[in-house]
């Protein structure tokens, strides 16, 4: 009686922690973010000058990391949208959307009328229903100078039939955020963790919300058992069996005054429905066997045909009080749900640079990382 009235106090104890750690983020933040909103009101006025939808064919998009690349679901193309790129005196921000047909090796790009704001570190998942959608949520708005941030917490629909963009707005969902994860799930859109930056304090994010695509709307979930310290930057997948898989990921928590201490995830977990309940979900911890990657965060994801999720690539690292140095990656792994298991992934050259055969289904990130700021 004694020690489990212990850690729910102690349970109770750390929720109002990060509760007053984000009313305090929350406060300081609004400030930046009501001096971003002139400027992305500026560039929703030029955006609003697009009247009509002009596909363009062009070469491959201006170099560009924490896009999001999407799969058709009934065509051989890739759907690019959005990201950021620095080029070491300016901060540039992209709504634009760019589609790569697969089998003819060819870009084009696709001006459509009232897009989302300009955003990267979003999250992009797409489902088939109604001759396609993509789903657009969150992600950030840098200034110029890469200093201040505001955070989206809005959520946008393309229809890929129509090419129309949609903001679909709902209560009760996620708070602005980036390098958050998102799946979709039976009929419903998975997303969790992720993070909300201002220029002196941070919070990270480990709670699960779900959208349903049905009734349009928002419900924040409370699943029983133990589940991932907060995060972003992790990979979230759907598994044959109809679970979701967490893994790795990126934190950071201060330590002294101005001294930040980051933290590289390198464990494993599953959400799935209780007892086959929607309404009711569970974490359970995973020890996969095989050769894991080494810890790191911010790697592309995409699922392959037979079910195996394919990581890719991602940062480690390393930081002292003053100083911080990342080592990238381009290696893969393929993790097997089936047998939850990892496997070292080996590639043998090809002749033919051009794909032939389709797209893997599933949605992955484009560039996702950066020393410092783990999307």
């Amino acid at each position: 009686m004694g020690k489990k009235g212990k850690k729910e106090k102690k349970g109770r104890g750390a929720e109002k922690t990060a509760a007053k750690m984000e009313k305090k983020v929350s406060k300081r933040s609004r400030k930046e973010e009501e001096d971003l909103e002139a400027l992305i009101a500026h560039f929703q006025t030029l955006d609003a000058k697009r009247t009509q939808i002009v596909e363009t064919p062009c070469p491959p998009p201006s170099p560009r990391l924490n896009a999001s690349l999407s799969v058709h679901p009934e065509k051989d193309e890739l759907i690019l949208f959005g990201g950021e790129y620095f080029n070491g005196q300016k901060t540039f921000l992209y709504n634009e959307l760019y589609v790569y047909n697969i089998r003819k090796d060819a870009w084009t790009k696709v001006d459509i009328p009232s897009p989302p704001p300009r955003r990267c570190a979003h999250q992009a998942v797409v489902v088939p229903q109604g001759g396609g959608q993509l789903w657009v949520f969150g992600g950030e708005f840098a200034s110029p100078s890469g200093e201040q941030f505001y955070h989206y917490k809005d959520l946008w629909v393309l229809h890929l039939a129509t090419k129309t963009w949609e903001q679909v707005k709902s209560t009760g969902g996620p708070s602005g955020r980036s390098g958050h994860r998102m799946v979709a799930w039976k009929r419903q859109l998975i997303l969790f963790g992720g993070f909300h930056e201002s220029t002196r304090d941070y919070i990270y994010y480990n709670d699960v919300y779900a959208f349903n695509l049905d009734t349009f709307t928002w419900s924040k979930l409370s699943p029983s058992g133990t589940g991932p310290t907060p995060r972003s930057g992790c990979q979230m997948s759907v598994t044959p069996q109809g679970g979701i898989v967490i893994y790795g990921g990126y934190s950071k928590q201060r330590v002294k005054k101005d001294v930040d201490k980051g933290t590289r995830h390198s464990d494993m977990f599953l959400l799935k429905p209780e007892d086959g309940r929607e309404d009711k979900w569970v974490w359970t911890r995973m020890n996969p066997s095989g050769v894991k990657p080494t810890p790191r965060s911010g790697f592309s994801v995409a699922m392959a045909p037979n079910h195996q999720t394919l990581f890719f690539g991602g940062v480690c690292d390393e930081e002292e009080e003053e100083s911080l140095a990342g080592e990238f990656f381009n290696d893969l792994y393929f993790y097997d749900a089936t047998r939850n298991r990892w496997f070292e992934g080996q590639l043998k050259a090809v002749t033919n640079p051009v794909p032939t055969l389709p797209a893997l289904p599933g949605d992955s990130g484009l560039g996702e990382a950066c020393p410092g700021h783990h999307w």
